[in-house]
C-alpha cells in the first residue's frame, strides 16, 4: 500500500487549466477503484465550503473522466460526521480545494476532519489538493489568512508537518517575495507554479508533474538562492 499526495501549485479548475493533471490524478483513481467507478471526494473548507467550486469539481471528475464525484461539508454544520464518515469510507481519492489555509486547518482540528484525512491516507487513499490544498501537509506554508488578521499580506504559517520543508503555491506570481524569505532563513522550501504538480510516495518526493508550468526545489545559502526544476518532470 502507498501513501500517495499530488500538490497543485495553481489554476483555475472551471476553466480546466489544470485538466490534464486531473487527469493523471483520475487515472490513479480508476486504479485504485479497479471494476468499481472511481469515487472522488471534494474538500472545499478553504473556500468555506463553496458550491460553485463542487460544481466545477464535478463538471471535470464526472463529466470529463467519468468519476463519481462527492462533497464533505463541514462549515456550516449541514452534514453529520457520521455521513462525511461514509463519505470517506468510499473515497478512491480526496482532492481539497483552495482559499483560506490557516482557517481551514484550524476547522479540520475542531470538526475531527483532519482525523478523517490522516485516516485515509495511512489507508492508502489518494491525496490531492490545489493551493490550500497543496500546502497544507508541510511544515511551513507561504500563504495569506483572513483569520489571522493579515488578508493583504503572506507570511510563512506553520502546516500539517507530514512533509519536511517550506512551501508556496502559485510560485510564478509569489517567487520574489518568497525568494527573500528564503534567503532571510536560510531554509530549504519548494515553489509550485500554477499547472504544475508535485507527487509525493510514501513521504519521498517522486516527480513533479506538468500542463504549463514548472515546480522548484529552492535553497537558501548565504544570502542567495539556489533554485534547481524538481525532476524527474513528467509533461502531460
Amino acid at each position: 500500500m502507498e501513501n500517495r499526495l499530488i500538490c497543485i501549485g495553481g489554476g483555475e479548475l472551471k476553466s480546466k487549466e489544470t485538466l490534464k493533471i486531473d487527469g493523471y490524478i483520475a487515472d490513479l483513481a480508476k486504479q485504485r477503484a479497479g471494476e468499481r467507478r472511481a469515487y472522488g471526494l471534494f474538500i472545499p473548507t478553504a473556500s468555506h465550503d463553496s458550491m460553485p467550486y463542487f460544481n466545477s469539481f464535478r463538471k471535470t471528475y464526472t463529466s470529463v473522466y467519468d468519476i463519481k464525484a462527492d462533497v464533505a461539508l463541514t462549515v456550516y454544520g449541514e452534514m453529520s460526521m457520521d455521513k462525511i464518515r461514509e463519505k470517506f469510507d468510499k473515497a478512491d481519492f480526496l482532492y481539497i480545494g483552495g482559499g483560506d489555509t490557516v482557517f481551514m486547518l484550524e476547522h479540520w482540528k475542531k470538526t475531527g476532519l483532519l482525523t478523517l484525512i490522516r485516516e485515509a491516507y495511512e489507508r492508502g487513499v489518494l491525496i490531492c489538493g490545489l493551493s490550500a490544498g497543496a500546502i497544507c501537509w508541510f511544515d511551513h506554508m507561504y500563504t495569506d489568512s483572513d483569520i489571522a488578521g493579515a488578508s493583504d499580506k503572506y507570511n510563512v504559517f506553520p502546516g500539517l508537518g507530514w512533509i519536511k520543508g517550506t512551501i508556496s503555491p502559485h510560485y510564478n506570481v509569489r517567487s520574489l517575495d518568497f525568494d527573500e524569505k528564503i534567503q532571510y532563513n536560510n531554509i530549504d522550501a519548494f515553489g509550485i507554479e500554477d499547472c504544475a504538480a508535485i507527487e509525493f510516495v510514501n513521504g519521498s518526493l517522486v516527480r513533479s508533474l506538468s500542463c504549463g508550468g514548472k515546480a522548484y526545489h529552492l535553497q537558501g545559502v548565504d544570502g542567495s538562492v539556489i533554485k534547481s526544476e524538481i525532476m524527474p518532470k513528467v509533461e502531460l
